[in-house]
């Protein structure tokens, strides 16, 4: 195999399986964000996600309803950040390193307690998530892999627009990023912050929980301990790289997707999986390490 093959169709599919759980993820981050809540829980939520849609697909053997109960746990996990740093005026960040370090150990345990397993569970009875394809426009050369996708990748990427539009185009949009920078501005002309708060930490959860079906129903038939592997970071890191707008979430999360393929990809040339595997995280450090900048630079400036 030569470097050329890596750059062919199938790396289109592979860059949108990875795309699709960190954009999930990384659009229920933008939106705690402009609300006034930095929300580095995602990694927890979209693990329980991933938990739960599995729990209820192989039970059920009903994939809608794995992704229906991934939400809801996601929403109910992320109840703990809302009510926490909401309501209680706790720290954002103490409260969900707690709840990534909650997230890791509780289902390590349930997948033991539910399952009689350790380490990965992976059954027939598990209903995952089916590929859609567009009659067509799926057999299209190079760009037929956007409409081959499951349901939660079209959802994914039309939430994009629609998120664009409800932020910067409708009065909810305004309301919400006016809580988020100005709070008491907001709350004189009669917007309740925590309500808006409250509920957009919720939509986060919900989106991560998305994240998660998507990442252990599509993207694989299975749930295997601390499966999000670092995913819910790098959205973090996705919503800062994008300022928390919706068309920089989806360019900075193509970033990752594409380096996230290519890592596994270049394991065809012999390079070890450990190496390939840190690629994303290399290029997340590597973002952060020039942001620090960028912000710095800013603080400057607003103190000047």
């Amino acid at each position: 195999m030569n470097l050329l093959d890596l750059f062919n169709e199938d790396l289109i599919s592979s860059v949108l399986r990875s795309l699709i759980p960190i954009l999930l993820a990384a659009l229920g981050g933008m939106l705690a964000e402009r609300v006034g809540i930095f929300n580095i829980g995602l990694e927890g939520m979209l693990l329980v996600g991933a938990f739960a849609g599995v729990a209820a697909s192989y039970f059920t053997h009903n994939w809608v309803v794995g992704v229906i109960v991934a939400m809801l746990a996601g929403m109910l996990f992320s109840l703990i950040l809302g009510y926490g740093a909401v309501y209680r005026k706790g720290d954002p960040i103490v409260l969900a390193i707690a709840m990534n370090i909650l997230a890791v150990g509780m289902t390590s345990f349930l997948i033991v307690a539910v399952f009689d397993v350790q380490g990965v569970f992976q059954d027939p009875g598990i209903d995952g998530i089916p590929t859609w394809r567009i009659p067509f426009l799926a057999d299209i050369p190079w760009i037929g892999a956007l409409f081959a996708l499951t349901p939660l990748g079209y959802l994914a990427l039309l939430l994009v627009p629609t998120l664009w539009i409800v932020l910067f185009r409708t009065p909810l949009g305004l309301r919400m990023r006016g809580v988020g920078e100005r709070p008491l501005a907001a709350a004189t002309m009669g917007v309740n912050p925590q309500r808006y708060q409250l509920g957009a930490v919720l939509a986060s959860g919900a989106l991560a929980g998305l994240g998660g079906a998507q990442l252990a129903l599509g993207n694989v038939v299975l749930f295997g301990e601390n499966m999000s592997a670092g995913r819910g970071w790098i959205a973090v890191v996705v919503v800062m790289l994008a300022r928390a707008h919706p068309v920089g979430v989806l360019g900075a999360a193509l970033l990752f997707g594409f380096a996230d393929a290519i890592g596994f990809r270049l394991q065809s040339f012999g390079l070890p999986q450990q190496l390939t595997d840190a690629g994303p995280y290399v290029l997340t450090l590597l973002v952060l390490i020039l942001m620090s900048g960028r912000f710095r630079k800013t603080r400057e400036a607003a103190v000047a």
